[in-house]
């Protein structure tokens, strides 16, 4: 069964379509990459999977239920969510920011200081030297990797990332890039990743869906994307 799965799902705001018969499904420990140009529907596709938004027609499902059948609180703290300016609490240190949603879910606080401990170091930055931090006091990059570590600290189930490097220099976004690939193998968590960034698509994809004017205009592993043929694929491939 995958994890997600999009059953030609259509997504309007007054009268406007975002999304257009959508059908997708995102396996255990993949990584989807959602591809396309500035309003080709890509975050739409993240809100609607963890219930921000509901579709207009069709259906959105996670482990094999309706997000419209989630507990909106539960389905929220199920998945994982990383954006570009990370959105870290300014007046939380880092380790607090990491153990926010452990302590939501009643975590026990020596279980929260120890996968704190844990995802700072697998996103290199130990607990002893950042733990203690705020935001402020931390570069772009380093801001990105706490909010993946603290997107992770929960342990969920799905992990929805919305051009989470694409604010950082293009050294400092290869090295989160390859950060990003090595908690793959560590934790082997099923992803959504937006980007507009054909060479980070290819890079971090399993397999990449292109998006066109709401629609799924191409999807395949990242090796037969370079193969496409389709109008669009084409003008994305020229970007290498």
């Amino acid at each position: 069964m995958p994890v997600v799965e999009f059953r030609n799902v259509s997504f309007e705001i007054a009268g406007r379509k975002i999304l257009s018969g959508i059908h997708l499904t995102v396996e255990a420990g993949e990584t989807l990459v959602l591809l396309g140009r500035s309003g080709s529907g890509k975050t739409t596709a993240l809100k609607l999977t963890n219930g921000m938004l509901f579709p207009t027609s069709g259906q959105v499902l996670v482990e094999g239920r309706s997000t419209r059948d989630w507990d909106p609180i539960r389905l929220k703290r199920h998945i994982g969510y990383v954006i570009q300016e990370t959105g870290l609490f300014p007046h939380f240190t880092v380790a607090q920011n990491v153990g926010l949603a452990p302590k939501l879910e009643g975590w026990p606080a020596d279980r929260i200081a120890t996968r704190v401990e844990e995802l700072l170091q697998s996103v290199g930055m130990p607990n002893i030297e950042f733990g203690s931090r705020y935001p402020r006091q931390l570069s772009g990059g380093q801001r990105q990797r706490v909010g993946v570590a603290r997107a992770l600290a929960a342990d969920p189930s799905v992990l929805l990332l919305d051009e989470p490097f694409g604010a950082v220099d293009p050294v400092t976004r290869l090295d989160l890039q390859q950060q990003f690939l090595q908690l793959r193998r560590t934790f082997g968590k099923t992803s959504l990743f937006v980007t507009h960034d054909v060479r980070e698509a290819i890079r971090l994809g399993t397999r990449i869906a292109l998006l066109a004017g709401g629609r799924v205009d191409f999807l395949a592993p990242p090796i037969e994307f370079q193969r496409a043929r389709t109008e669009e694929a084409r003008a994305f491939l020229a970007c290498l």
